[in-house]
C-alpha cells in the first residue's frame, strides 16, 4: 500500500463528507495547506474544491479526496487530519510529525520540513 502524504481519521473523514454534502456550490473534496500566521509561525488553512488545481497533490482516504498545496507539502507529510469535538466547539486538528513547536493560544505551529527523500518517495507511491 503506498504511503500517503496524509491520512484521516474516521472523525475526519465523515465531517468532510458531512461538509460536501452540505455545501451550497458543487463540492468535490477540501484542499489543505498552510499560511504564514500567528506568533509560532504557521497556521493550517482548509479551503473547498469545486474543480482540482493541478499540480496539487491529492489523497484519497476513507472515500474523501483532499488536495493538498504543494507548498505545504514537504510540513505535511505524515500528518494525520482529526475532528474533535467538544464542549467549547469543534475543529479540525493536525497531528503533525513536522511539527517543532506551537504558540499558547493554539493559533499557529512551527513546522520544519521533512525529509525530501520520504516525499518523493510519497509521491511515486513508494
Amino acid at each position: 500500500m503506498p504511503f500517503k502524504i496524509m491520512s484521516l481519521t474516521d472523525a475526519a473523514a465523515e465531517r468532510i463528507t458531512e461538509i460536501i454534502e452540505d455545501s451550497d456550490t458543487p463540492v468535490v473534496g477540501l484542499r489543505v495547506g498552510i499560511k504564514n500566521a500567528g506568533c509560532a509561525g504557521v497556521s493550517y488553512t482548509m479551503e473547498y474544491v469545486e474543480q482540482p488545481i493541478a499540480g496539487d497533490d491529492h489523497v484519497e482516504d476513507k472515500g474523501v479526496n483532499v488536495w493538498v498545496d504543494p507548498k505545504a507539502t514537504m510540513y505535511l507529510l505524515g500528518t494525520v487530519m482529526d475532528f474533535e469535538q467538544s464542549k467549547m466547539g469543534s475543529s479540525f486538528t493536525f497531528k503533525n510529525p513536522n511539527q517543532t513547536g506551537a504558540c499558547g493560544c493554539g493559533e499557529s505551529v512551527t513546522l520544519a520540513a521533512a525529509d525530501l527523500k520520504a516525499l518523493s518517495e510519497a509521491r511515486a507511491g513508494a
